[in-house]
């Protein structure tokens, strides 16, 4: 950079408030626009707009206004010592330090390291009373600088001397993980607390809006009070300045996870299963003491929160743009895993369309009548509950027939399954979207979209929405990875990658991908609505291994796509799947609540309480309420489990069970037709598993037993 990021000209000491906060900030723009490195109205609302949006008051006294805006010129600090406090939204109280954070839109990774540096310093009582007692502004100035842009030969002296009372500043190459790189006097300094040898590893991750300032400090906050309790505490920062992410051993070692962020972090599914606390970041910032409490609570709690199996939060979002933050995770993730991940990415956030489009139009079905699919759209426009219809012509298999409904029944059907079908509509979309998003971040969303529309456009339905999201993810990826000059690097990500990326995706499948895609999923289709008798009950044995072989995993989840994609399709085929996918996928975690409940013997308080918890998740369709007992004994549980679920799925099309609903289990009964048959599928497969099971673990016990004896 040309110039220090604080200079004494950017430093005011014992300033008069001009009022609120507000006024203050105003002041600030003043300050750091006078030197030229912004334009001062710009930043003015730039700082405002994040006041509003996130108070930037800390304990301690101080307050940290920051932004990136395109009014900055030149990244800069300013600092304003106010004569009187002035409240900026903290809880412990006015501030009378206020350091202003100005940063360019542009701004590269050094620069963000720098401030998150600060963002540390700022924590620590010491270096804020250094603050207070400085003489002059260069003195001040010096002292930021000290703390940012450390001498690297007298480091060592200056730390002594009777000037720089802070302690010594962070590393400058990354914002720290939290190991010993960040706090080593911390570490090292004699605690009557610190020799807690019991005490379990903890992880934490740190993240705010902006990614600048709170990110850090809740981080220095939390490696503080874990050092003071001798607790072993990794941290990672999503934050702006890049992220150093937890090792596999840290993963491995760690008994608990603190999240303190006010965003979704990223690569939430490496802690599935691990004990989990949350608050928002500030609180980590002023309680970092009772957080690293709770956490070490939770890790000794088998009832504790966990976080759930398949949890994301968007993937490599933090790897998107020129540096992006997820740059050097990413780049210890071989490819196969990165996309699997990102597959899972689009799935996860399809879901929830699916659940709630698919839902809605089972809703229509109940209300307006098996046949109010032919007339949804003329209904839901054209009349009103002031205006209701009577029985309606439509064309339907037979000629011209009449709705079964009419009336308000009909209007509230025809209503919820028009906007179910709305729902369904963007499923395709969802799914390559936010694959590409899985791959590329924000920049991959608006192409993979784009590309998932045409994909419905030309017919090639989900399969075009996977090549889509994937093609859009890579390329974006690989343009993000580009290093433009900095007058370019802000319209990279939200104009020339989506802009460029959805030319080349959508092109693609308009010349040439679409119609091979097409074909190939009219093919597919014609192959499913011609399936019956064994070929059927082949395909119920097949979806039921796969929803039970990793409850919950990649493999289930890729037959739950593959059922509701073709849920879109209206068919009877594709209800028969949805049908067998969700009754096989019921089948673990209820076969091992029986089984808790009939031989208590065989399994310990935790997982007894666990079973108790099972039946409610079976019943709701939730595959992952089996884990806990996989994860202790898969070589008797795994296998018992797809037994199971192979025989549900082939009953359930043996029978012809169809499901209009993409979840909801046994509580979406009034879109599952035969009920029987879905019922009796499902006692079946349960029955069979926790027999199963329960004879393996019965068998394990003697043996142990007999061992034990012999011994």
């Amino acid at each position: 950079m040309s110039e220090p990021l604080m200079t004494a000209d950017l430093v005011h000491l014992d300033v008069e408030p001009a009022g609120d906060k507000s006024a203050v900030i105003g002041q600030m723009a003043d300050l750091i626009a006078a030197t030229g490195r912004s334009d001062r109205d710009g930043l003015e609302a730039g700082l405002l707009a994040r006041e509003e949006s996130f108070a930037t008051g800390m304990p301690g006294g101080f307050a940290i206004p920051h932004c990136r805006t395109e009014a900055v010129h030149e990244a800069a600090l300013g600092l304003l010592r106010l004569t009187e406090p002035v409240d900026f939204g903290s809880a412990h109280g006015p501030a009378d330090l206020v350091i202003g954070i100005s940063a360019p839109a542009g701004t590269d990774d050094q620069h963000l390291r720098l401030l998150a540096q600060l963002s540390r310093a700022l924590v620590r009582p010491e270096f804020l009373a250094s603050l207070r007692s400085a003489a002059t502004s260069q003195e001040a100035a010096d002292l930021v600088m000290g703390v940012i842009e450390p001498e690297p030969e007298p480091a060592s002296a200056a730390s002594s001397s009777a000037g720089d009372s802070a302690p010594a500043p962070a590393p400058s190459s990354a914002p720290s993980d939290g190991t010993a790189a960040d706090a080593p006097e911390r570490a090292a300094s004699p605690n009557p607390s610190a020799a807690a040898e019991d005490s379990p590893v903890l992880l934490a991750i740190t993240s705010c809006p902006t990614g600048i300032a709170h990110t850090y400090m809740a981080a220095e906050s939390l490696e503080t009070a874990a050092a003071e309790k001798g607790v072993r505490l990794h941290v990672e920062t999503q934050g702006s300045g890049g992220i150093t992410p937890f090792t596999s051993e840290q993963i491995a070692e760690a008994s608990a996870l603190i999240v303190a962020a006010d965003v979704n972090i990223s690569g939430r599914e490496r802690f599935a299963g691990m004990p989990v606390i949350e608050h928002p970041v500030k609180r980590a910032i002023s309680h970092g003491p009772e957080m690293v409490d709770e956490a070490v609570a939770a890790a000794r709690d088998p009832r504790a929160r966990k976080v759930p199996a398949g949890a994301d939060d968007g993937g490599a979002e933090a790897s998107s743009g020129p540096g992006g933050a997820g740059a050097s995770s990413a780049a210890a993730v071989s490819w196969p895993k990165r996309i699997q991940a990102a597959v899972m990415t689009g799935v996860s956030y399809m879901i929830p369309f699916v659940a709630a489009g698919g839902l809605l139009m089972a809703l229509g079905f109940l209300l307006g009548g098996f046949d109010v699919s032919y007339v949804a759209q003329d209904v839901a426009t054209g009349n009103s509950l002031t205006n209701l219809p009577g029985h309606l012509s439509y064309d339907g298999a037979s000629g011209q027939e009449m709705t079964s409904r009419a009336g308000l029944l009909l209007y509230l059907g025809a209503v919820a399954f028009a906007i179910g079908s709305a729902g369904m509509g963007f499923l395709v979309a969802a799914l390559s979207g936010f694959i590409a998003f899985g791959l590329a971040g924000r920049p991959g969303i608006a192409p993979g979209f784009i590309g998932g529309a045409i994909s419905v456009t030309v017919g090639a339905g989900f399969l075009g929405g996977l090549v889509t999201g994937l093609l859009a993810g890579l390329i974006a990826l690989g343009l993000a990875s580009l290093r433009p000059p900095r007058w370019l690097a802000g319209l990279m990500p939200v104009v020339i990658i989506p802009l460029v990326t959805s030319g080349i995706v959508a092109g693609a499948m308009l010349l040439v991908l679409g119609r091979p895609l097409a074909w190939v999923m009219e093919a597919l289709q014609n192959a499913l609505t011609g399936m019956s008798g064994t070929s059927a009950i082949l395909l119920g044995v097949i979806l039921g291994l796969m929803m039970c072989v990793d409850l919950g995993g990649p493999i289930n989840k890729a037959a739950y796509l593959f059922a509701t994609a073709g849920l879109s399709q209206g068919t009877e085929a594709s209800f028969h799947i949805m049908a067998a996918v969700m009754a096989a996928g019921m089948v673990p975690p209820l076969a091992m609540a029986l089984s808790t409940a009939v031989r208590r013997s065989l399994y310990t308080q935790v997982e007894r309480e666990n079973g108790t918890t099972a039946w409610l998740l079976g019943a709701s369709f939730i595959s992952e309420g089996a884990i806990p007992f996989a994860a202790a004994d898969p070589l008797r549980v795994i296998p018992s489990m797809m037994a199971g679920g192979a025989v549900t799925g082939a009953l359930s099309m043996a029978f012809g069970v169809g499901s209009q609903a993409p979840h909801g289990g046994i509580f979406v009964f009034f879109a599952i037709s035969p009920v029987w048959g879905y019922v009796l599928a499902i006692v079946i497969g349960t029955l069979l598993a926790a027999a199963l099971v329960t004879v393996l673990k019965e068998q394990h016990a003697r043996r142990v037993r007999r061992e034990a004896a012999a011994a």
